[in-house]
């Protein structure tokens, strides 16, 4: 019968091994940078939004073409609320997808345990 691995000691063997073996899951800290990334890109866009509505009121130069920009930005404002809404909605689930995997993963060393005190 074949041994199972076990995990080294030291705090530079560790996180090799967790990084080796999934052990600890590291996309809670990456998954930050992840949606600070995106929140700049709807930054982004929300610059150029405004940049298109301060374009069409240029261009127009009358009554009509400022309502109308103040239309656009509106709806731009309104699309970028959305678009950070549903970006963090989205950055929640993931997060919330790995943290139930971190929770089985604690609650099947608990059994493993519990199986191993019941086998001596």
């Amino acid at each position: 019968m074949r041994r199972p691995l076990h995990r080294p000691e030291g705090s530079s063997g560790q996180f090799l091994w967790d990084l080796l073996t999934f052990e600890r899951l590291l996309t809670g800290t990456v998954f930050h940078l992840v949606y600070w990334a995106g929140l700049g890109i709807i930054g982004i866009m929300a610059f150029g939004i405004l940049g298109a509505t301060v374009g069409v009121a240029i261009r127009e130069g009358s009554v009509v073409g400022i309502l109308l920009a103040v239309g656009v930005l509106g709806v731009g404002a309104l699309g970028v609320f959305v678009a950070v809404l549903l970006w963090r909605a989205f950055c929640e689930f993931y997060v919330t997808i790995f943290k139930i995997a971190d929770d089985l993963h604690v609650l099947r060393k608990d059994v493993e345990a519990e199986r191993a005190r019941q086998g001596r």
